[in-house]
């Protein structure tokens, strides 16, 4: 494998597969209830043990 191989894979598929992954992300941050699993992980620093 070369470096211009490896820079056009990187520009093209590289950069198609990290916007691939950041829409998943958001798509599990923003899916339908998951706001009570981020509220309850949001109050753990809080908790007396």
């Amino acid at each position: 494998m070369t470096y211009n191989f490896m820079r056009e894979f990187a520009d093209s598929w590289g950069l198609l597969a990290m916007a691939l992954l950041f829409v998943g992300c958001v798509a599990f941050a923003l899916r339908p209830g998951s706001r009570r699993h981020a509220d309850k992980a949001a109050q753990i620093p809080l908790k007396d043990d």
